[in-house]
């Protein structure tokens, strides 16, 4: 079976601020962005390797490196990831509230503007 390409867009919150880009660049380990921003080409070739569906339509990507990176996406149609947050093991359980949260107001805005 044939790797679906995903097409990878960056969730902005109603003022304008997108989470993901601002927790990707505060990482301070320059090697850490780098392996992050290799696991996302792997994932625009379709090839999401370790990750797990953290509820509500919210998937985890888990990087094993450093303190335990996670990226949290949702998936519009069958080709579209949406990057929500980022964070690592020690954060996770706030991290996995606050993307939820932020694919509820996805989800909504765009419902809504749909209509």
């Amino acid at each position: 079976m044939e790797a679906q390409p995903r097409e990878i867009r960056r969730y902005i919150k109603v003022d304008g601020k997108i989470p993901f880009s601002e927790w990707i660049d505060s990482l301070q380990d320059r090697k850490a962005r780098l392996k992050i921003k290799l696991r996302l080409d792997r994932v625009e070739e379709g090839n999401l390797g370790d990750y797990r569906s953290v509820g509500e339509g919210v998937f985890e990507l888990r990087l094993n490196y450093g303190p335990g990176y996670r990226i949290y996406f949702g998936q519009v149609g069958l080709t579209i990831i949406l990057l929500l947050c980022g964070g690592d093991k020690k954060t996770q359980v706030t991290d996995i509230q606050t993307a939820k949260k932020y694919w509820r107001d996805y989800n909504a805005r765009n419902t809504s503007s749909n209509q």
